[in-house]
């Protein structure tokens, strides 16, 4: 079994060095993410938050940019699931 999403996430937030794209992959699927193939990059948003949503290079290296978009994306779907409670 995989790291749990808590976990992935606080390592994203800890670094945003060194994170390979399957690592990026692992963390928006475990907070329901859907990856959508493109052209020269890939596209995530969630299904149920339709405005969450980011670009992905399909290079094995990624730049921080793309970590912190993805800590970014996946507080504002916590904060969009807290607020429906």
């Amino acid at each position: 079994m995989g790291e749990k999403p808590e976990k992935l996430l606080a390592r994203a937030i800890a670094s945003t060095a060194q994170w390979k794209r399957k690592d990026i992959d692992k963390l928006y699927k475990a907070y329901g993410f859907i990856i959508i193939n493109g052209g020269k990059h890939d596209i995530v948003k969630h299904p149920d938050y339709p405005f969450l949503r980011a670009t992905l290079p399909r290079h094995v290296s990624v730049h921080k940019v793309y970590v912190e978009t993805a800590v970014t994306l996946i507080n504002e779907y916590l904060k969009s699931e807290e607020s429906k409670k």
